[in-house]
Parts: structure tokens; sequence; C-alpha cells
């Protein structure tokens, strides 16, 4: 079982950045793709980004490429999202999510879901 907990949201103004954390429990974080997804309003939940055990994988949905990173600390049992020349279209709930297989099923059916951190980007 591996528990995730996310930290880091807030309201900012459009064109700052923030940095988005997710703290996993267990012993075998690096094991773990992780990726991160969020839900507007009304809208369905969407793909973000995402990157393998290692880190030497990343992925990136269109909307972001260029302006987040995802990035890992294994030591740490931390995953991160940079997040960069904020728009008000990125306001959502950011939720982390773990899958044990591959990054390919972190952007499709994760293993683990956090409880989800609110950003809000005002114009």
């Amino acid at each position: 079982q591996v528990q995730l907990v996310e930290s880091g949201g807030g309201l900012v103004q459009a064109g700052d950045s923030l940095r988005l954390s997710c703290a996993a429990s267990g012993r075998t974080f690096s094991t773990y793709a992780m990726g991160w997804f969020r839900q507007a309003p009304g809208k369905e939940r969407e793909f973000v980004s995402a990157i393998s055990g290692f880190g030497g994988t990343t992925y990136y949905a269109d909307s972001v490429k260029g302006r987040f990173t995802i990035s890992r600390e294994n030591a740490k049992n931390t995953a991160y999202l940079q997040m960069n020349s904020l728009k008000p279209e990125d306001t959502a709930v950011y939720y982390c999510a773990a899958a044990a297989r591959s990054t390919v099923q972190v952007r499709t059916t994760p293993d683990y879901w956090g409880q989800g951190t609110q950003v809000t980007v005002s114009s």
C-alpha cells in the first residue's frame, strides 16, 4: 500500500510559479512511476505529467509542455511538479498518482491517488 500526500498548492497570479510536492509512504518509491493529474471545476480529470521510477523518462500534456517540469527525489520519497508561467486555465485540483508497472500505467490506470491540492491562478 502506498499513501500519497500532495502539498504546495495555493492562489497565485497569472505568470507566477508554484512547486507541488507529492510525498509517498513506503520503501519502494523508486519502483513506482509517478504522475500528476488535474481536475478543473465541471471538467473531467486530465493527465498532466508522468515520470519513470528513476526519472529517465518524462511525459507532458501538450497544454503544459515547456511550462511544467516533473521531477523526483527517490531518497526523499517525493515527486515534484514545478509549474511556471501559470495561466488562469491551469486552475484545478492537482492530484498525484503512482503506478507499480510503468509510465503507461500511471498515465491511464494508476494504482494509487493522493487527496489533491488546489491551485488557483487569477488573471
